[in-house]
């Protein structure tokens, strides 16, 4: 069964999404940034109370700006999606979680060390340039169910 239910749609739009976010980071970068996107589709708490599927979290507008800035400003989000992507996309849709990004519903390159918390949400754990945070202690019970 797989973690949230999605088209064939959703595969393209997420595998686009994380290759423009995480490209620079090989796959395993894409995958984190892949948990990211499927915890805030399962998550139902905080800014994402009213975010069920894969195109609503892409396509989130948070203070008048979209969520991911690929999509606001990237031209690789705008690019035909890869099988490789596609096939990350899939995985992380399905089954696949991992630390840093396994409970996460945000991340950010802070081009400095990553700070101990972020927007008070706890520092979970960086990979290359990227910082995870995952909900703060019982703020976020959806998102740790497996």
């Amino acid at each position: 069964m797989p973690r949230v239910q999605y088209r064939e749609s959703d595969i393209d739009l997420m595998a686009r999404l994380m290759r423009a976010e995480a490209e620079g980071e090989g796959q395993q970068g894409m995958l984190y940034v892949g948990n990211v996107v499927v915890n805030r589709a399962v998550a139902n708490c905080l800014d994402f109370k009213d975010v069920r599927t894969i195109e609503q979290v892409v396509y989130q507008v948070q203070g008048g700006n979209y969520s991911f800035e690929a999509v606001q400003k990237g031209n690789l989000f705008y690019q035909r999606a890869r099988p490789q992507e596609k096939r990350l996309a899939k995985q992380n849709l399905d089954y696949w979680r991992d630390q840093p990004a396994k409970y996460a519903l945000w991340y950010f390159n802070p081009y400095a060390p990553c700070p101990p918390t972020w927007y008070d949400q706890p520092f979970s754990g960086q990979y290359k340039n990227h910082c995870f945070y995952e909900p703060a202690a019982n703020t976020c019970e959806s998102v740790y169910s497996d």
